[in-house]
C-alpha cells in the first residue's frame, strides 16, 4: 500500500480476494497475528496463537494449519471491513495491548522499558521522532550560513546527508570512492553478505520490501543504499573521488578548515560550521606483516580490494584468516579453485540461522508491500531476535567454575549447542573438530554466521592449516613447521585498522590538539562515541566503543548518532551559537562508564585477543551497552554537558 490509510489502495487490495487469500498463505504467523490485534482484532487470538510461538525468529513457530488458515481469513475479513466502510487504519497499535503483543510476538518477556523504543523504531507512534525538527522557524539568511562538511557517502553519511537535507541545512559529502556505499561498496569479495536480518539492517524511515534474501548479499545492499541517496537527490551535496586529508579548527573563525584531494592529485579547501565523521571503523585494509611477502609472482589482495581480473577457477588459492570476510569467501571459492589452502590463527564461533540461505518469495515481497503494518511488526521481530536478547551471556559469572571455555549458564548452554553443530558439520572428524573449535568463551570474538563454512572444511580440495606463517615465497607459504604449501594466488582476509580510528586524516582541534596526540596510537574516546574535549563541532558516527559485537543492528545505532547531532546542530543553529564541545567531566564520567561496563563482559576475558582491545587491553571498540540503554543516552541531546561560544546565549551556556 502507499499509504496506510489510503481507501483506494485499501479496497484495491481486498477486491481480488482470490489473489489476497493465496498470497497471505506466505505470511509469518506472529507478525501477521499483530496486524490482526492492530487494527482492532479480536485480542483472545493473542492466547490462540501464544502456544504456537516459542521465539522470535520464524522457525520458532509451530501452528498447527488450520489455525493459521483461520488467522489468515480473519485478517482479510477485517481489511474487507475497512474498505468497505472507509474507517481510517490506526496508526498506533492499542496500548493497553502492546504488552501482550510484543510478548507474544517474541515468544518471550519483552520488558516495559523496550515499549518506547519499539514504537519509535517500528514508526508507530505517528510522528518520527528520529527526524529532529525546529523548535522555532528559522529564517533563510540563518541557514545560508550555516554548512556541516560529512566524510563519508556510506550507510552513515547517505543517512546524515537526508536527515541534513530534510531540515534545511546546507552540507556536502566528501567521498573517496567513485559513488556511494562506502563498504558495501568497497567490498565485493565472492560471498560478501550481511549476517545481520537485513530487513532490520536497514533505515527505519526506509523498510525495503523488495529485499530477495533474509541476509541480503553485498549488491542488494549497496544497491539499496544507492536507491536511498537517489531518491533525495543527494548527488548534487557529494563531491565523489575526493578524500578528506586534513581538518583544523580554526578558533578565531570558529570554523573547520578542511583539506581535500582528489583522486587525481589535485587539493582543494572548504570550510564548514561543523564537521561529521561517518567513515567508520572498518575503511582501511588491515595487510599483515610477512616476509616474503614482496617475493609472491602470483596475484595477491585484501578480500576489501578484491582483484577482480585475477582468474582463480582450478587454480591452488591461499586464504590467510578466518574472520568474517574469510568465513564468506572460503565457501564461495572452493567449488570452482584447485585446492583452497586456509591459514588460521585462531577459530571464531559461527552460529547458524535456517533464513541465512533462504530467498523471499514474490508472495512474501507482496505481503511485506501491502498487508498494513505487516512490515513493521515483522521488523520488530527481527529486532529482538538480533539484538539485546544477547547480552546476559556477555556477562561474566564470578561464581562460575568453567570460565575459561564460558561466562555463566546461558553462556554455557550456547558454547554446547555450537560444538554440537560444529561436530555435526564436519562428520565428527576429532581432528577437524580440535582445529575449529574456539578455547574462548562464545562472544569473546564477532559471532559469525555459518554459511557453511564447517561443511567446506570437509571438502578433499580444502585443508585447513593452524601451523603459524614462517614467510612466504615466489608460489608458496611456510609455516613455522617447515611444510611448503604451493599456492597460486594469496587473499588475504586480515580485516581492518580499526585501532586507528581516522587515520589517515590529520585532525586538529582547539589549541592544536591533534586527535593522535589525544588518542595516542589505539586508545580513541568519545563521547557517547561521538565528540571530544579540544574538538568543537566535530562529531563522529560509529566511533569509539560503538561497534556492535553482540547483535544489533549498526544502522540502527547509526541513527540514534544522527538524532544525537542533529540536536546538537539545531542547538547551535537556534541559539546562535558558533561552536559547541563536549564538557571535560561528562566525558571522563562516560569513558569510566564504559570502562566499568567492560570489566565484567567477555570482550575483557584474559583468553580473549581481538581487535576490539588496545595494546594496554581496553575494550576500545565495542559498545557494552544494550540497544535500549544506548537509545535511551542518546535520545535528548543535553545542553548541560557541553560548553557553547558566541551567539546570543553563548555566554550563559559556558558559565
Amino acid at each position: 500500500m502507499t499509504a496506510p490509510n489510503d481507501t483506494q489502495a485499501l479496497k484495491a487490495l481486498v477486491g481480488d480476494r482470490v489473489h489476497l487469500d493465496e498470497a497471505l498463505k506466505a505470511a509469518d504467523v506472529a507478525p501477521l497475528l499483530m496486524v490482526l490485534i492492530h487494527l482492532g482484532g479480536d485480542p483472545a487470538w493473542l492466547d490462540r496463537i501464544a502456544p504456537h510461538i516459542q521465539g522470535p525468529w520464524s522457525f520458532h513457530e509451530h501452528t498447527p494449519d488450520a489455525l493459521k488458515a483461520e488467522l489468515r481469513q480473519a485478517v482479510a475479513d477485517l481489511l474487507a471491513d475497512y474498505a468497505s466502510t472507509g474507517r481510517q487504519l490506526p496508526i498506533t497499535p492499542p496500548m493497553h495491548l502492546l504488552p501482550r503483543m510484543l510478548d507474544v510476538c517474541t515468544g518471550q518477556k519483552v520488558p516495559a522499558e523496550y515499549y518506547p523504543m519499539v514504537l519509535e523504531e517500528m514508526d508507530l507512534a505517528g510522528d518520527d521522532p528520529k527526524t529532529v525538527k525546529w523548535r522555532e522557524p528559522v529564517a533563510r539568511e540563518t541557514l545560508d550560513h550555516f554548512n556541516v562538511l560529512v566524510i563519508g557517502a556510506g550507510f552513515s553519511g547517505v543517512a546524515m546527508g537526508i536527515k541534513l537535507k530534510e531540515a534545511g541545512i546546507a552540507f556536502t559529502i566528501i567521498e573517496k570512492n567513485e559513488t556511494v556505499g562506502g563498504t558495501w561498496y568497497e567490498n565485493s569479495y565472492p560471498g560478501c553478505g550481511v549476517d545481520t536480518a537485513n530487513h532490520f539492517y536497514s533505515y527505519s524511515f526506509n523498510n525495503n520490501h523488495d529485499w530477495d534474501h533474509f541476509f541480503a548479499k553485498r549488491d542488494e545492499i549497496f544497491h539499496y543504499i544507492q536507491r536511498n541517496s537517489d531518491a533525495n537527490a543527494l548527488g548534487d551535496q557529494i563531491r565523489y573521488n575526493e578524500e578528506v586529508t586534513s581538518a583544523e579548527w580554526d578558533d578565531a573563525a570558529q570554523l573547520w578548515r578542511v583539506e581535500i584531494r582528489g583522486n587525481d592529485g589535485k587539493s582543494s579547501s572548504a570550510t564548514a560550521n561543523v564537521v561529521v565523521s561517518a567513515v567508520g571503523q572498518l575503511n582501511r585494509p588491515q595487510m599483515p606483516t610477512i616476509p616474503g611477502m614482496d617475493d609472491f609472482e602470483g596475484p595477491a589482495f585484501h578480500t576489501a580490494r578484491w582483484n577482480h581480473e585475477a582468474d582463480i577457477a582450478g587454480r591452488r588459492v591461499g586464504l590467510i584468516g578466518t574472520g568474517a570476510s574469510g568465513m564468506q569467501v572460503g565457501p564461495a571459492i572452493a567449488p570452482i579453485v584447485d585446492n583452497l589452502t586456509i591459514f588460521q590463527r585462531s577459530p571464531h564461533w559461527a552460529m547458524a540461522n535456517p533464513l541465512y540461505f533462504e530467498t523471499v518469495s514474490d508472495d512474501k515481497k507482496w505481503v511485506l508491500k501491502n498487508i498494513p503494518f505487516y512490515a513493521k511488526w515483522f521488523r520488530f521481530q527481527l529486532f529482538w531476535s538480533s539484538s539485546d536478547g544477547f547480552h546476559p551471556m556477555l556477562q561474566i559469572d564470578p561464581n562460575w567454575p568453567d570460565q575459561k571455555r564460558s561466562l555463566n549458564a546461558a553462556n554455557a548452554k550456547i558454547r554446547e549447542q555450537l560444538e554440537a553443530h560444529i561436530a555435526s558439520e564436519l562428520n565428527h572428524d576429532p581432528e577437524l573438530i580440535r582445529k575449529s573449535t574456539p578455547d574462548y568463551p562464545p562472544y569473546g570474538k564477532r559471532m559469525l554466521r555459518d554459511n557453511h563454512w564447517y561443511r567446506m572444511l570437509t571438502r578433499t580440495n580444502v585443508d585447513l592449516v593452524t601451523d603459524h606463517i614462517d614467510h612466504i615465497e615466489k608460489d608458496a607459504v611456510v609455516t613455522k613447521d617447515g611444510v611448503r604449501h604451493p599456492v597460486d594466488v594469496l587473499v588475504f582476509a586480515t580485516g581492518f585498522q580499526a585501532r586507528r580510528m581516522l587515520s589517515p586524516m590529520h585532525i586538529q582541534g582547539r589549541d592544536g590538539v591533534t586527535i593522535r596526540a589525544s588518542w595516542g596510537e589505539d586508545d580513541p574516546r568519545a563521547h557517547l562515541g561521538m565528540t571530544m574535549p579540544g574538538f568543537p563541532n566535530l562529531f563522529l558516527i560509529y566511533g569509539p566503543n560503538t561497534n556492535l559485537a553482540h547483535g544489533g543492528s549498526a544502522v540502527f545505532h547509526s541513527e540514534c548518532q544522527i538524532r544525537y547531532i542533529m540536536q546538537a546542530i539545531r542547538e547551535l543553529v537556534e541559539t546562535g551559537a558558533t561552536s559547541v564541545e563536549v564538557k571535560e567531566k561528562p566525558f571522563w564520567d562516560y569513558q569510566e562508564r564504559v570502562d566499568v561496563a567492560h570489566r565484567g563482559m567477555v570482550w575483557s576475558h584474559p583468553g580473549v585477543t581481538s581487535w576490539y582491545k588496545n595494546a594496554a587491553g581496553r575494550v576500545t571498540q565495542n559498545s557494552p551497552w544494550r540497544l535500549v540503554d544506548y537509545r535511551n543516552m542518546t535520545e535528548v541531546f543535553d545542553p548541560t554537558e557541553y560548553e557553547f561560544r558566541g551567539g546570543a546565549t553563548g555566554s550563559e551556556k559556558a558559565a
